[in-house]
């Protein structure tokens, strides 16, 4: 296990202070803020702390009110709202400080035998033949904004590799979708809420960022703003994280200063593991 992944997953692993209350750590950075796919992997994993082991997430809805910051602890308090039939409902509001700063509503359930299709997975190329995320940002990271820099943080526990890289400090013009291999730098325990909070601390790395590709511009362009507003994520099927997932974005629509974009994660084998939905400002700051 790399330095980085295990630092993650110290951060990641809450302590619990109170029945249904949480603390959880951030990355010390001198930065100001917190990668939001913290907050929601440890809010998804406060969630799953209060459910019985055999309900499996396969929904969360989330909101993020104001910034994280990484130089106070974030308390996590979870509220049950359902447990019925195969389905438990759970509601996790982030405090800092006295002020909420983000909630998420999650959903488990029951596994159950029943209907079963999915889309089918775009043929790319195979992970192996591309080149490692974390070697083609070393230059990015000496450019990023300090608001985004946390951001970075995550290709240095998790092995990104997009199949057509984009250049944040040289955008051009391009589609508005984006495919990206992506796995831990190491192996993660046998726990597959470990794995299932994972993939979410992942899945909002590079979200974003695919609905201002067809605008010539990235979070590194001067006087942009990109923050998420919400992110929504459907666990569909199990998989393993430790092995590669294809993460396929598409933003089918940007309008009213704000970005939408969509997500489909496969495994190597072709299954359709989860998929993920966010919209988030994407605008010119104010009186530039």
């Amino acid at each position: 296990m790399s330095d980085g992944l295990k630092s993650l997953i110290d951060i990641l692993t809450l302590e619990k202070i109170d029945e249904n209350i949480y603390r959880g750590q951030s990355e010390a950075t001198d930065w100001g803020r917190v990668y939001g796919g913290q907050v929601i992997a440890q809010a998804l994993s406060a969630a799953a702390q209060q459910v019985d082991p055999e309900r499996h997430i396969h929904s969360f809805h989330c909101y993020f009110l104001r910034p994280g910051n990484p130089d106070y602890p974030i308390i996590f308090e979870v509220e049950s709202n359902l447990d019925a039939g195969t389905i438990s409902n759970r509601r996790v509001k982030a405090v800092q400080r006295g002020q909420t700063i983000f909630f998420m509503t999650s959903s488990f359930q029951l596994n159950i035998e029943s209907f079963d299709h999915q889309s089918e997975m775009p043929v790319v190329p195979p992970p192996d033949d591309l080149p490692q995320e974390l070697e083609l940002r070393e230059e990015d990271l000496r450019f990023a904004p300090e608001e985004w820099l946390p951001k970075f943080n995550a290709v240095r526990a998790i092995d990104f590799r997009a199949v057509n890289y984009y250049d944040l400090k040289k955008p051009y013009k391009g589609p508005a979708t984006k495919q990206i291999w992506m796995r831990p730098f190491g192996s993660l325990p046998n726990n597959p809420c470990i794995h299932n909070y994972m993939l979410a601390y992942a899945s909002d790395f590079f979200f974003l960022a695919t609905a201002s590709q067809p605008h010539k511009v990235s979070f590194l362009t001067e006087d942009m703003r990109m923050a998420t507003i919400d992110h929504s994520m459907w666990f569909h099927r199990p998989f393993d994280f430790n092995d590669w997932l294809l993460y396929d974005m598409d933003s089918p629509s940007a309008s009213n200063g704000r970005g939408f974009v969509r997500g489909k994660i496969y495994d190597r084998a072709g299954r359709l593991v989860a998929s993920s939905t966010q919209e988030g400002i994407m605008r010119k700051k104010r009186g530039s």
